[in-house]
């Protein structure tokens, strides 16, 4: 049966890159040793790097930009601490839309005063505030573009003189847009793309260097820009995969086509939401993620129904997280149309069946 992943991460990658990925274990570039042995000091491996590392920018449109990609390890959660230890010199303002970024601020306050410019919490994180001010005595504006429990998205950005900061562990390479805005962008690998081990990190090369602390080594950005991504051992698997993943990106029509792919299969989802008198959407409208539909079932009786087809149909990873419940449908990258159809064909199929 084939399965259809609608998890929210780690999550699916595409089938080529699968299969790729596969071979190099067994043997990379004929080389005799699987990737998952080579020396990350090998040449074979420091081209993997350093393709990777192009790409990233290639596809951001950052090339010549200003811009150096590093892949690092410890996820968003570690970006969370190392943005302000490197950036935060008095104080810092953080848009709080979800759990994400209610983290991160609490990870900033270690290092100085955080300003919370604005907070959907009062409504459950269902909407992204607008209309707030960015104090002109901050350091950066920092900012989660998309909120994978809520379903929310950032659809326009503030227009600010202060380095803007982004969280796009959950969109990264998604959508256009014209990413120069941004001073620092960081994301987690496991959504669009590569496995969980590593971190890119895009950041603007004059933006580093400004605190006085002294700053950790590892923590330092700074020292990483000097290493190439290589001061420690990285996550060489997880490189690869991104940035196989990022090839083929690129070969099937880069951040224009994908963003046209992914605007089908949200319009085709929350079609069904929107119509379905069985089921309501979570989010607002206006702030609904293309990445991360969430909704819940209206009939509680109908839930062991539902989720038994779910299973027949081969459907996985759709329970919302716990913090929110019902359902969230997980649309990256590499979730063909296709599977969205199916799963809107079972809530329509459930919905003649009540």
């Amino acid at each position: 049966m084939k399965r259809h992943n609608f998890s929210a991460g780690p999550c699916i990658l595409p089938q080529e890159v699968f299969k790729e990925a596969s071979e190099a274990i067994l043997d990379f570039n004929n080389s005799g040793l699987s990737i998952l042995e080579i020396s990350h000091r090998s040449k074979d491996f420091v081209d993997v790097m350093e393709e990777a590392r192009s790409l990233a920018l290639e596809l951001l449109g950052l090339e010549g930009k200003g811009y150096k990609a590093l892949f690092l390890q410890g996820g968003a959660s570690t970006q969370f601490m190392m943005v302000p230890y490197n950036l935060l010199k008095n104080k810092a303002a953080y848009l709080n839309t979800g759990t994400w970024s209610t983290k991160a601020i609490k990870e900033a306050k270690f290092f100085g005063d955080v300003s919370e410019v604005a907070s959907s919490a009062d409504k459950d994180f269902k909407y992204i505030p607008k209309g707030f001010f960015i104090p002109s005595d901050v350091d950066y504006f920092h900012c989660t573009s998309n909120n994978t429990i809520y379903g929310t998205q950032i659809k326009e950005f503030p227009n600010t003189p202060k380095p803007i900061v982004c969280d796009m562990s959950s969109d990264i390479f998604s959508r256009e847009m014209d990413f120069s805005k941004f001073d620092l962008i960081y994301a987690g690998a496991q959504k669009n793309m590569g496995p969980a081990g590593t971190t890119l990190v895009v950041i603007k090369e004059d933006l580093v260097g400004k605190v006085e602390r002294p700053i950790p080594s590892m923590m330092d950005y700074h020292v990483h820009l000097n290493k190439a991504s290589m001061f420690n051992t990285p996550a060489v698997y997880a490189v690869y995969v991104s940035m196989l993943t990022m090839r083929w990106l690129k070969e099937n029509g880069g951040m224009a086509g994908i963003e046209e792919q992914n605007q089908k299969k949200a319009d085709l989802m929350y079609s069904e939401i929107d119509i379905n008198p069985l089921f309501e959407g979570y989010a607002h409208k206006e702030f609904r993620s293309n990445m991360n539909a969430t909704f819940t079932l209206l009939n509680d009786d109908l839930k062991e129904t539902f989720d038994t087809m779910l299973k027949e149909t081969g459907v996985n990873g759709l329970n919302g997280h716990r913090s929110v419940g019902g359902y969230r449908a997980s649309m990256y990258n590499a979730m063909p149309l296709e599977s969205v159809q199916i799963l809107v064909d079972i809530m329509d199929e459930l919905e003649r069946r009540a």
